[in-house]
């Protein structure tokens, strides 16, 4: 029999279906990954907004990856949202205990509809406990802004961004170019403390993407616990999330999600 490979998301849930969780859930599947959770916050969302959040106490957080983590184990842990600095901490804890080294940080802090997701204390939190023990983190150029304190307008300013976040502890960087303001194209740029290498894709006209920071950072975990490389893995989660933006759900009547199955139907298709 073949090796199951694992993945854990401790993240919040969405009941729109399209970010948190349920989207990391989605890209494990696809991705041949079995998928494993914790959950941080509920949130009652949809494609206008997020209308509530509701933080879990730290205990059951705990007790949530205690419980996958001294049974069935992971290959590789993605986090998402995690409200504040006890919920950062305490993950943080469990990801030391089980000696966990596949993390990918996905640092959500603002939702498209522009509720925080993150409180501002919790940024200091994120940045001493979280990201020493990331393999990978990947902001976006607003949340990148936030952790570096510094404003980005070029490439050279996100060079400079990469760095400071690699001397964060960070063994990979992926800064994502969605909110560039490029016309036609979307750079996102790898750093590993020695070399930037920049990945470009077709920039989408479609306000259907919410989510797409989710499953972004749950495929580059999936493709970690599967054993591959860091860039390997970046790759593999750019043409995933392309596809999804690509093949339109339009669903809802704001940001509506992205398409989690045309990535595998493309490629079973060819």
């Amino acid at each position: 029999m073949n090796k199951v490979f694992k993945a854990l998301t401790i993240a919040g849930s969405d009941s729109g279906g399209g970010a948190g969780i349920q989207a990391d859930l989605k890209t494990f599947q696809e991705l041949d990954v079995f998928g494993m959770t914790a959950i941080t916050a509920v949130t009652a969302q949809n494609t206008l907004g997020v209308q509530g959040v509701y933080p879990m106490s730290v205990e059951g957080i705990k007790q949530q990856i205690q419980s996958v983590g001294e049974d069935l184990g992971a290959d590789a842990v993605k986090t998402g949202m995690l409200f504040n600095s006890e919920i950062i901490e305490a993950v943080a804890e469990k990801i030391n205990q089980f000696g966990w080294k596949n993390i990918v940080v996905d640092p959500v802090m603002v939702a498209k509809g522009g509720a925080l997701l993150l409180q501002s204390e919790a940024v200091t939190a994120l940045k001493k406990y979280l990201l020493p023990l990331a393999m990978v983190i990947t902001p976006n150029i607003p949340e990148t802004e936030v952790l570096t304190e510094a404003s980005i307008h070029t490439i050279k300013d996100r060079e400079l961004a990469a760095n400071r976040i690699f001397k964060m502890g960070v063994k990979y960087v992926v800064i994502k170019g969605g909110h560039e303001d490029k016309e036609n194209e979307v750079l996102d740029l790898i750093y590993d403390g020695k070399e930037f290498v920049y990945l470009s894709s077709e920039k989408i006209k479609t306000k259907n993407t919410h989510g797409t920071g989710c499953t972004f950072a749950a495929a580059i975990t999936a493709e970690l616990a599967k054993g591959n490389t860091v860039k390997e893995a970046v790759q593999t989660a750019k043409a995933f999330i392309q596809s999804a933006i690509e093949d339109e759900l339009r669903l809802g009547g704001g940001h509506g999600p992205t398409n989690h199955w045309a990535y595998k139907r493309r490629n079973n298709s060819r």
